[in-house]
């Protein structure tokens, strides 16, 4: 079973008043990961996928600071329906990696057309399958 990863910069416009990471942008952060996942994983360009985030949900352990330089985010599949599927997510950073945050994302496959829920494509199906053991 194969976990992807991304190591995405944290960047100064990321830091809120507080000093570190605001809430909002480790959402940026997990689309960030699941951008590069369509594309490294499933070989798409997610802005040409008819998806949408149905919902998600972050769980926030503590903050992430501009001097942690970097966070890494995982994806994995939790579970792949017919039209949806369900990806977990953890957030690391800090020279000991440890998890910040987890979030999970749950995206629907639309019809184009219609904008009415489809299938999940077969070929994006297998690949997930296939790549997280399923």
């Amino acid at each position: 079973m194969s976990t992807y990863t991304a190591e995405i910069d944290v960047r100064f416009r990321d830091i809120d008043a507080m000093g570190h990471v605001n809430n909002a942008v480790y959402a940026t952060y997990v689309e960030q990961a699941r951008t590069e996942y369509f594309r490294d994983v499933l070989d798409a360009d997610l802005t040409r996928v008819s998806t949408v985030l149905a919902s998600l949900s972050i769980d926030f352990r503590r903050p992430v600071e501009l001097t942690d330089g970097t966070v890494t985010v995982s994806v994995d599949v939790a579970e792949i329906g017919r039209s949806s599927v369900t990806m977990t997510h953890e957030i690391r950073a800090g020279a000991d990696g440890a998890v910040v945050a987890d979030a999970d994302a749950t995206l629907v496959a639309l019809d184009p057309e219609t904008g009415e829920p489809a299938p999940l494509p077969e070929a994006h199906r297998s690949e997930m399958e296939s790549y997280h053991g399923l």
